[in-house]
């Protein structure tokens, strides 16, 4: 994203200065006169709007101006072109309350950026086209959120467009590439048709690897596997596959990747192609190539290098299980060398330069403690996944476009895979733990998975902080954690009561403040006695304890109770735990660790 942010007043700076550090703006300005910038000069340009725009017009992706809507229009009124080829426009105001898409709410992705930069603010986006209010998918712009690439004359998009405002009926033919959005709320409401139903072809799109001149979405789906001379040029393996897809109708813009053997990993012509395109290139050993079956396989290749097969064998590797060979391998030879071609397709996706993951700590219950940044992050996602509780707590948020894909208490890693996997495919997905995601949540297991994909090939991943249910907690009962804590989770099934029994004498032995976690179960009922009876040997049975439970929830509550009054039989797995230390206090129900200002 290459996108400016202008201040239409020295009132806007702070705002400037946080909009520098997202991803949406590399560089920000204030309106002025050059000699005006003073002690901003290392922070913030100060330039007159016109010359900052003659300079960056045609370079940018977004401009965000912070101040009045009708002096924006004014400055890009003479810079506006068509809206397949302006940059998007936000305005703000300087309170960050309002926050207005205003150019390229499709094409340039602002309506979508405009939520983020409203959630990370905490303003609110005002939208004046029809496709939020009446839950309409934005046909000319959602399929970048899958990972797929538009075709198509822009103006045949703008007319499927207005007859969508118009309450129309909307066709697509979808024959590749992911479904999910079909069960999105703004999906739904478009009518699915096979390929040898005929409708109103005005009304229709398709989402297809096919180069048909109509409005397309092409899904990367497609491998090239490429088996060449050595130092064959880049221009004849180009050349080669530009007329290799043109004879099936195949698009450019449907290309996954490319394949071919590993001893291939030093050729000039297929790496620069590869680095051209900004396509990734898989590399397979001779014997990982022998074991697939192929239509055409040659005895020469097989002499010369150990496998029978090496374009069409590569690209059905690539493409995986369930793999289509759509073009059998073709030769293409000059003087500057011989290459060999063929196009397989995969069931699944792939373009995780595109994919993102946001793991994101949802907080411990009431929307109301779900943080800016994680709010920014689910905007941005068009796919969250979490266990089913979870994702009704934050469902509010939900637009019509995105997707949730619920899965059960204890299918963690099976959910974690199936994040990834929509990651690889070009999607950027939310992860949603409650709590706090690295505070037994899911951004462990997530992370662990994913170091055992290659650096080069993983998709974009970032840790959204949340808010936990012991910090929770501890703030409705006053201050118990200020000093020194530790927390325990009391649950055996990942890790062994002897190592969880250790850790609590430890805690003891230090004399920390003990927060536990998953106290008790049906199937768990005398861990937590265990853990009691311990701490009643090293600390007096006056020692203050809370129990509060489902905090964050419509059903919260906190009791105070010491060790030896805690009533074991009420505590569950939606219960908190606090055990004061030594210096703790209880008083008219303030439960407090001193820190020892007073002493000091």
């Amino acid at each position: 994203m290459k996108g400016i942010a202008i201040g239409l007043s020295n009132n806007s700076k702070e705002i400037l200065k946080r909009l520098k550090k997202t991803e949406f703006v590399i560089d920000v300005y204030i309106a002025g006169s050059p000699k005006d910038d003073g002690k901003e000069k290392e922070l913030i340009q100060v330039l007159k709007p016109r010359e900052i725009l003659l300079k960056k017009w045609s370079e940018i992706d977004l401009i965000i101006f912070i101040g009045s809507i009708a002096a924006s229009i004014r400055i890009i009124n003479s810079f506006l072109t068509s809206k397949d080829q302006d940059p998007g426009v936000i305005v703000m105001d300087n309170k960050c309350s309002k926050i207005v898409p205003l150019i390229g709410l499709h094409q340039s992705n602002t309506q979508n950026i405009a939520y983020q930069v409203a959630n990370l603010f905490g303003g609110e986006v005002i939208e004046t086209n029809n496709s939020n209010d009446q839950s309409f998918l934005n046909l000319d712009a959602f399929g970048n959120q899958w990972g797929w690439k538009r075709s198509g004359d822009i103006k045949d998009w703008t007319k499927l467009v207005i007859k969508q405002a118009n309450n129309e009926e909307i066709f697509c033919k979808q024959f590749s590439g992911n479904r999910l959005w079909k069960t999105s709320e703004s999906g739904e409401i478009i009518n699915q048709i096979n390929e040898k139903e005929t409708v109103k072809p005005d009304s229709t799109f398709n989402v297809s690897i096919f180069k048909n001149n109509e409005r397309t979405w092409h899904p990367p789906v497609l491998w090239i596997g490429i088996g060449c001379e050595r130092n064959t040029s880049k221009d004849l393996i180009a050349k080669s596959l530009n007329n290799f897809l043109e004879s099936r109708n195949l698009s450019q813009q449907s290309i996954a990747g490319f394949a071919t053997i590993d001893i291939k990993k030093d050729e000039k012509g297929i790496l620069e192609l590869a680095e051209e395109k900004n396509l990734p290139i898989k590399f397979f050993s001779k014997q990982d190539l022998s074991t697939i079956i192929v239509p055409n396989p040659s005895n020469i290749v097989q002499k010369e290098i150990g496998t029978h097969s090496v374009a069409e064998a590569s690209c059905l590797l690539a493409a995986g299980e369930e793999a289509k060979l759509l073009e059998e391998k073709r030769i293409f030879k000059n003087q500057s060398g011989a290459v060999t071609l063929a196009i397989a397709e995969s069931k699944n996706q792939y373009n995780p330069t595109h994919g993102e993951i946001h793991i994101i700590g949802s907080g411990p219950g009431d929307i109301s403690y779900l943080t800016n940044n994680a709010r920014k992050a689910l905007s941005r996602c068009t796919v969250w996944i979490g266990y089913k509780m979870y994702l009704d707590l934050i469902k509010p948020l939900c637009r019509s476009d995105q997707v949730l894909i619920e899965s059960k208490l204890t299918e963690e890693k099976e959910r974690c895979s199936k994040t990834i996997k929509l990651a690889e495919e070009g999607i950027k997905v939310a992860l949603i733990s409650s709590g706090e995601s690295g505070f037994y949540g899911m951004a462990g297991l997530l992370l662990e998975l994913l170091q055992k994909i290659k650096k080069e090939s993983r998709p974009y991943f970032e840790v959204h902080p949340g808010i936990s249910s012991v910090q929770l907690a501890a703030a409705l009962s006053g201050a118990p954690l200020m000093n020194d804590f530790c927390s325990i989770s009391l649950s055996d099934k990942l890790t062994p009561w002897s190592l969880i029994d250790k850790r609590i004498e430890g805690a003891l032995l230090g004399d920390f403040v003990i927060a536990l976690f998953n106290p008790q179960s049906i199937e768990r009922n005398w861990q937590l006695k265990s853990v009691i009876h311990k701490c009643l040997k090293s600390r007096p049975g006056n020692t203050p304890v809370l129990i509060a439970r489902q905090v964050g929830r419509e059903n919260q509550s906190k009791k105070f109770f010491t060790l030896n009054t805690i009533p074991i039989d009420e505590i569950d797995m939606l219960s908190i735990i606090i055990i004061g230390n030594s210096q703790t206090t209880l008083i008219d129900e303030i439960f407090v660790t001193p820190r020892g200002y007073l002493q000091n």
